[in-house]
């Protein structure tokens, strides 16, 4: 009698939503091992993301799939539907502008699932190390802490990271994954040996290298476009047991990114003759340097800027890591002071502290713990995030860093450098044409205290007068190469100064493989897992390419 009463409430809640756009016994009937929930709290947390800046209509239903199966299904169900629903996989939710938020369709809740919780037989998989061959079998959905936690069991770590590991497997995969390995080995989406996916029509495959290699290149850095990840393979390499941090300030930015660049092209070489992390920060506000990640500076000793730049000017921020076992501990201080001598950055700036690697790792999360208790997290967040060329980096410092955000920001604001040979070109990835390029991350968030240059609309307005910059200084590219179809992203439209959807170019090369993802699209089943392009969620991801 209970289950008849739920399958007419259901059905009822069904029809009120959608009307008689899709047969409510398509999903009733679905039959899958996990949990299709239309929970109103389920529903509720699915509609919402890390950017809170968009609010869509609420799904359909949340499934929390117990195997790939179940999402094969699913998707598959859609396909064939006659009236069509869309499909979302969702990770820990760290989209931005509500990529991952399917109106009136049915989200597929990778991670945190309540099987896992309820302590169902039933349950996606956990990650299985394999310590010979050096990989790690991971669910999809698994978050990389994790990750990181199962296979520091065995003395392994995956070789790149994100700054922030609260983040789904395959979310950062369908993107990029990057953090300040990238220089060295690369972004996540070069590390990875396999992967199992549900294409568009509900097929699983397994592709790799030798199996279903243009599948396995295209959903790698894909945006979800071709399928949702269900299994991942992770390349390891034997962890180090602590980190020697180190930050340096710099007053100038050619002196500043001639140090990154020469840091970064030290890649071949052994160990000990380089640094295994480099990032860096901007910074344009006094505060910033001794409020964000505050327990790295001395607060009995704080960095006052115009103290360092008599014209009160922008300062840059070099981050480099350097990891080692404590059994090799006495070689570290030689090692360092080797590389530090052949930089330039201020004197008597040098900031340093040790900690153990799986700390380093996890230091964002320790960051996000103090935001959350002070009811700073969840608010949203204008997040802007490009790829600029090396040979365009200058006039960017130029005309934003020391123009249009003038002396005051609301977040940090990242620059790094990667190399361009350590991305494959085959993955759907795409990065601008030089072989040196910078991520620049300005990751801002509106506050309501009552200051303008932290209301939403006022760093809303900054993101467009940024993108309008890069068209007026010729650093976009406006024209799309022939060999690039638009498949997924936003940004402004800088004449109406509205949101306009478009989509990162993928090689069209690979269109044929993507027949059955477009044949569903036109079903209106939409597949897509957008967590972390990189580092950091990526709602305007802009890429700046050399005209």
């Amino acid at each position: 009698m209970a289950t008849k009463l739920l399958l007419t409430f259901a059905i009822c809640r069904l029809l009120v939503t959608v009307g008689l756009t899709l047969d409510p016994t398509e999903l009733l009937l679905l039959g899958v091992d996990g949990q299709l929930s239309f929970d109103t709290a389920d529903v509720e947390t699915a509609s919402l993301d890390f950017g809170l800046l968009t609010r869509a209509a609420p799904p359909l239903a949340v499934l929390h799939p117990a195997s790939a199966q179940d999402i094969a299904q699913l998707v598959k169900t859609a396909y064939g539907s006659n009236f069509g629903f869309t499909v979302s996989a969702r990770g820990h939710g760290h989209s931005i502008n509500g990529q991952a938020q399917p109106a009136n369709g049915v989200v597929v809740q990778m991670s945190g699932s309540k099987l896992r919780a309820s302590g169902r037989i039933r349950k996606p998989p956990e990650p299985r190390v394999w310590p010979g061959e050096r990989y790690v079998d991971v669910w999809g959905g698994e978050l990389w802490i994790d990750v990181l936690r199962s296979t520091l069991e065995y003395g392994l770590a995956p070789k790149s990271w994100t700054d922030y590991l609260y983040l789904s497997v395959g979310g950062t995969l369908s993107n990029a994954g990057i953090s300040g390995q990238a220089f060295n080995h690369g972004p996540q989406i070069s590390n990875v040996h396999e992967l199992d996916v549900v294409t568009g029509n509900g097929d699983l495959l397994t592709c790799s290298e030798e199996q279903n290699s243009e599948l396995f290149h295209a959903v790698l850095g894909g945006l979800g476009q071709f399928g949702i990840i269900t299994r991942a393979r992770i390349s390891l390499e034997p962890a180090p047991q602590k980190v020697r941090w180190i930050r340096v300030l710099y007053s100038s930015f050619w002196a500043f990114t001639r140090d990154q660049e020469y840091l970064i092209s030290l890649h071949a070489q052994p160990g000990s003759q380089k640094f295994d992390y480099v990032e860096g920060f901007v910074i344009v506000d006094e505060g910033l340097i001794n409020n964000w990640r505050s327990s790295f500076f001395s607060p009995r000793n704080p960095v006052k800027i115009s103290s360092l730049d008599p014209n009160g000017g922008v300062l840059y921020c070099l981050e480099i890591t350097k990891n080692y076992q404590e059994s090799t501990a006495s070689t570290i201080d030689k090692e360092v002071e080797s590389l530090l001598k052949k930089l330039n950055f201020i004197p008597a700036t040098v900031f340093t502290t040790d900690l153990l690697y799986v700390d380093f790792l996890d230091r964002v999360h320790k960051a996000e713990l103090k935001l959350r208790s002070k009811g700073l997290w969840e608010v949203p967040h204008p997040w802007l995030n490009l790829f600029v060329p090396k040979s365009k980096i200058a006039d960017f410092d130029k005309g934003v860093f020391k123009g249009i955000l003038g002396n005051k920001t609301s977040g940090p604001i990242l620059i790094y450098p990667m190399n361009k040979n350590k991305w494959d070109h085959r993955s759907s990835a795409v990065t601008p044409d030089e072989d040196v390029f910078y991520l620049v991350a300005l990751l801002r968030s509106a506050l309501d205290n009552g200051e303008e240059t932290h209301s939403l609309e006022y760093l809303t307005d900054q993101n467009r007068q940024i993108l309008r910059f890069c068209d007026d200084a010729g650093i976009n590219d406006k024209e799309e190469n022939e060999d690039i179809k638009l498949l997924s992203g936003s940004e402004f439209d800088t004449e109406s100064g509205k949101i306009r959807i478009w989509h990162l170019g993928i090689c069209s090369c690979k269109a044929h493989i993507t027949c059955d993802v477009i044949d569903a699209l036109d079903s209106k089943v939409f597949v897509a897992f957008p967590e972390h392009i990189c580092n950091h969620q990526q709602d305007w991801q802009h890429h700046i390419r050399k005209k």
